[in-house]
């Protein structure tokens, strides 16, 4: 009698057990695979987030300053320049103009209010003003504006001023200002934000220079 032939799980009985593990070991490797692209993308999406908000979400104060042409000169112009240098009389009528600036180093638009600056002479005697018009900068740029202002000595003794012009030609001036407004990033946050200028100068009465001049 012709034997029966054998089947293939007669032949090998731990074949179908062998096939289940691999196929399990597989869906293992399958699962890790998928666990490391899924921390990976949460890494990865941490790092964009808090770069995100280390730089671009980041609100920084602007800085209002004097433009200089060259250190340390001023980018100012005088329209009228009246100065006497009596000894017991002396006195001065200045048009100045000068250039200023709102510096902008957010990722986002700064808008700023009207404001003044104020002048004194040896920071006592108050000697003019000029007007800060309301505009904004741009991100991450400066904008650029000229202010116009009178210098009087009225408010200031005559023997006061005498006294200085006999030590030196100079005028000597201090400027104090502040800037408010709002940075707006992206449309989804505006926050307030102001920016001091406080500079001492010298105004060269022989050269009709600005000199000496240092802003914080």
């Amino acid at each position: 009698m012709a034997e029966k032939p054998s089947t293939p799980s007669q032949a090998n009985p731990y074949g179908r057990v062998d096939e289940e593990v691999a196929i399990s070991d597989e869906r293992r490797r399958n699962r890790k695979k998928c666990f490391v692209y899924v921390l990976a993308f949460i890494v990865l999406q941490t790092c964009v987030f808090l770069i995100f908000g280390l730089t671009i979400m980041k609100v920084r104060s602007p800085k209002f300053r004097a433009i200089f042409l060259a250190p340390p000169l001023w980018s100012a112009t005088f329209n009228t320049f009246e100065v006497a240098t009596l000894n017991t009389n002396s006195s001065f009528s200045i048009k100045m103009i000068a250039e200023l600036g709102v510096k902008n180093p957010n990722f986002g638009k700064y808008k700023y209010q009207n404001s003044t600056i104020e002048f004194y002479y040896l920071d006592m005697y108050k000697v003019g003003e000029a007007v800060v018009p309301r505009a904004s900068a741009e991100s991450r740029s400066t904008r650029k504006f000229e202010v116009t202002v009178d210098l009087s000595s009225t408010n200031v003794p005559s023997e006061v001023i005498s006294g200085q012009f006999r030590s030196r030609p100079i005028i000597p001036l201090t400027s104090q200002s502040t800037v408010r407004g709002k940075v707006e990033i992206m449309k989804l946050m505006k926050k307030n934000k102001s920016s001091n200028m406080n500079c001492t100068m010298d105004i060269n009465i022989s050269s009709k220079n600005i000199e000496n001049l240092t802003c914080r």
